[in-house]
């Protein structure tokens, strides 16, 4: 019994030490400032799973993919279930680019380019940017 308390006490540590962080962000139009409950991908691992394989993402949540300095690349919808909108940050948080991108669980999938250096990138549900007014050039607040 001793033995499988041990065991059951070392994986949750384990699932807890591989959970994301979740934070609060604000994003900014004009004078409107819409928070936003972002799951943080920091580690390539992380950015690698991104949304994978869950089914559903409330409303005014979202990941945010962070990278330790400029990149450029895109993002694929390998796994991804839910359909979703990106938005392409540089280092300040403005955004510079807003993509839509579908599900894919095929072995083909496409790959959404901001074609850009970007060190930011925030998935939301689709339509969630145009929603709530979001266009390039509005800003994130970390």
């Amino acid at each position: 019994m001793k033995k499988r308390k041990n065991l059951l006490g070392f994986l949750f540590r384990q699932e807890k030490a591989a959970s994301l962080q979740t934070r609060i962000i604000k994003v900014i139009s004009g004078k409107r400032t819409i928070k936003l409950t972002v799951h943080v991908a920091d580690t390539f691992k992380k950015r690698e799973k991104g949304l994978m394989f869950v089914e559903q993402l409330p409303e005014n949540e979202g990941m945010l993919f962070v990278y330790s300095g400029k990149t450029y690349g895109g993002f694929w919808m390998k796994n991804t279930f839910i359909p979703l909108s990106i938005a392409f940050l540089d280092s300040d948080g403005r955004i510079l680019k807003i993509l839509d991108m579908v599900p894919c669980t095929g072995d083909e999938c496409p790959t959404y380019d901001p074609e850009l250096f970007y060190q930011y990138a925030l998935e939301v549900n689709l339509g969630w940017f145009e929603k709530n007014q979001i266009k390039e050039g509005d800003f994130v607040r970390f």
